[in-house]
């Protein structure tokens, strides 16, 4: 699927940007998420391999809703590190026609400068604390994006994120979730707790190759 078979349905600049960037054809996992209506806000869970195309997913669906005034965005990620990452890369990217915030820092904070920003990067726990403390912008969330949604598996981790999606899920009742991982057990049993359309997809940009590796030699399987 080219890119270009969906302008009409994203906000001009986003289509820019990502034609700019030299993308012109979607991945696999891409097409589906687009035929599993992405850009018609419907919630999806998707699993495919590494560098397969889900943060464009995400940012299709997040951008699409900014741009188009439908509301903010949270980006959940399991790392500070990676919500640094993330952060950087959006800010880069989107920082001269949105706002773009990182909130990672003390839980007890409710960094009172994110009622007006348009996306916020964050990591579960700092979400967590902020909807404790009962923010009054929450209910201008239109998309919530979780990456690596498979540590709800994590003994310390899990708990908290499991909660916070259902608490999000009861208080935001017209929000797009975008769940993303790599692997996970169970995706149908997921996607149905989540109301969410399966995208599933073992497309990836290098060949896995699997060996055995014995006195400096890799035998791999054919």
């Amino acid at each position: 699927m080219q890119v270009e078979s969906i302008k009409k349905e994203i906000h001009p600049f986003l289509y820019e940007s990502i034609i700019s960037r030299g993308i012109t054809e979607l991945r696999p996992s891409q097409k589906k998420a687009i035929d599993a209506e992405l850009l018609k806000r419907k919630n999806l869970l998707v699993v495919t391999p590494t560098s397969s195309g889900k943060t464009l997913i995400a940012e299709l669906a997040a951008m699409n809703s900014i741009l188009n005034h439908v509301g903010k965005a949270i980006y959940i990620a399991p790392l500070k590190s990676l919500a640094t990452e993330k952060y950087r890369d959006f800010k880069k990217e989107y920082g001269s026609k949105i706002k773009v915030a990182l909130s990672i820092g003390d839980m007890d904070n409710v960094d009172s400068r994110l009622h007006q920003q348009d996306l916020i990067i964050t990591t579960s726990e700092k979400l967590d604390s902020l909807i404790r403390h009962r923010v009054d912008w929450l209910k201008d969330v239109a998309v919530i994006i979780v990456d690596e949604i498979h540590l709800l598996n994590d003994t310390e981790r899990g708990p908290t994120l499991e909660v916070l999606i259902t608490i999000l899920k009861e208080i935001l009742k017209n929000v797009q979730i975008i769940a993303l991982s790599a692997t996970i057990g169970n995706p149908k049993e997921l996607a149905k707790w989540l109301n969410a359309e399966l995208v599933e997809d073992d497309w990836r940009p290098v060949k896995l190759h699997q060996g055995t590796y014995l006195k400096g030699k890799i035998e791999f399987k054919e």
